[in-house]
């Protein structure tokens, strides 16, 4: 009896943080799917030739407009490299891609509080300068050469079909395409891709902080994060941070829940940016990188990609505490969370109501046509690129994506 007791609770404490972050969600997924289809990404890796400033400005901003699925991101910088980008600009696109988009800042700002998300905006890019600057420090051409040429062999790792389509050629202006209706059929797609893409990270990122929010003990945490020495535990989280991302098999929105979990636990401020940052070394990616890469780029990825989170977390830590930003409370939204009606309960049914409107017109233009392209290229299809543009995966509407 008392197991099940345990496993309702843990399984109510998941329930309540959906309550609070489905409008968040369905509003960030919104936001991504809107600058999808605005933003040419068509011609990304002419615009990246070099890792010079103006290429890692505008492979940040890329990255900024795209996926925050660490998978396609990760899919998505290897087509750069294979259509001739700058392997540095490339994982500076990467990186921002997971850790510079809207919805991440919304999640962060709605469960935790807006100091997080000004962390995590503040944080990606000083990530990015010293990921470029490691590179530039240690990454040998032979190294990045071996690394290019596995990548070229096109041995499918995940999400192709999803970086094919946002690499895809779009057409017509911006305005064009957010005011017209194949504007519209593509951001329908764009948003319930989101959905299909990062629903199992959402899950598992509730459920596993569900779990620890009802069965782990505040002393514990607070022992593992040395609370009891300031000092020594904002170090220490940040270190520890992107180890416990690893660890939770999680990434993206998906792991915002458990940094609620452990910020209410007693982990640094940092810590828990370096946490957010962590998705990019999870150990299903680290495999992909092996696929694209080979083993020794991973290895050295892993390694670089670990110290620029960490020292991306300490910077923003130090600025923090002295601007005056660190929260002083820890009791987040998620972790009390109760259902009532209240600005929360109003706002899901605004964003329910876009839910079902996206998902109804994603269905009525040949959007399950498309997802079963996408899901067929990603195993059939090493090469990206392959689906060219939405316009191809929706042979019915032919200015799709005009």
């Amino acid at each position: 009896m008392e197991i099940v007791t345990a496993v309702g609770h843990a399984l109510w404490m998941a329930f309540t943080m959906l309550w609070q972050i489905f409008w968040g969600l369905s509003l960030g997924f919104l936001f991504s799917a809107v600058i999808e289809v605005v933003v040419s990404k068509s011609e990304m890796s002419k615009l990246l030739p070099d890792a010079s400033p103006r290429s890692l400005t505008v492979a940040s901003l890329l990255g900024a407009a795209s996926s925050s699925c660490s998978y396609a991101a990760v899919a998505m910088a290897r087509s750069i490299v294979r259509k001739g980008g700058d392997f540095t600009s490339a994982m500076a696109f990467q990186f921002a891609a997971t850790n510079l988009v809207l919805e991440l800042g919304v999640l962060m700002w709605v469960l935790i509080s807006w100091q997080f998300a000004a962390a995590e905006f503040i944080g990606g890019p000083i990530m990015i300068v010293v990921l470029v600057l490691l590179f530039r420090f240690f990454l040998s051409d032979s190294l990045k050469s071996e690394a290019i040429e596995q990548a070229n062999k096109g041995i499918a790792g995940s999400m192709e079909g999803h970086a094919a389509m946002s690499m895809g050629e779009q057409h017509g202006t911006w305005k064009q395409r957010l005011i017209s209706r194949d504007g519209w059929i593509a951001i329908s797609h764009s948003y319930v891709m989101n959905w299909a893409m990062l629903w199992r990270d959402i899950a598992i990122g509730l459920l596993v902080a569900g779990a620890l929010g009802a069965w782990v003990p505040d002393s514990f945490w607070q022992k593992f994060f040395l609370v009891s020495h300031p000092t020594a535990a904002m170090i220490w989280g940040a270190f520890v941070g992107p180890l416990i991302a690893v660890a939770s098999f999680t990434c993206s929105v998906g792991n915002v829940p458990l940094a609620a979990v452990l910020w209410n636990g007693g982990i640094s401020f940092g810590g828990v940016a370096s946490f957010i940052f962590g998705d990019l070394i999870i150990l299903p990616i680290l495999n992909i990188y092996r696929k694209y890469y080979g083993g020794r780029m991973t290895l050295f990825l892993a390694v670089t990609f670990y110290l620029s989170m960490v020292a991306a977390a300490l910077a923003v830590e130090a600025l923090f505490q002295i601007l005056g930003w660190v929260p002083k409370e820890r009791h987040t939204a998620v972790v009390d969370a109760a259902i009532s009606f209240n600005y929360t309960a109003v706002l899901n049914i605004v964003f329910g109501a876009v839910f079902i409107a996206l998902t109804v017109l994603f269905l009525r233009t040949g959007g399950p046509k498309m997802m079963q392209m996408m899901k067929s290229g990603e195993h059939d299809h090493g090469a990206p690129g392959h689906m060219g543009s939405h316009k191809h995966a929706h042979p019915e509407h032919p200015g799709h994506s005009e």
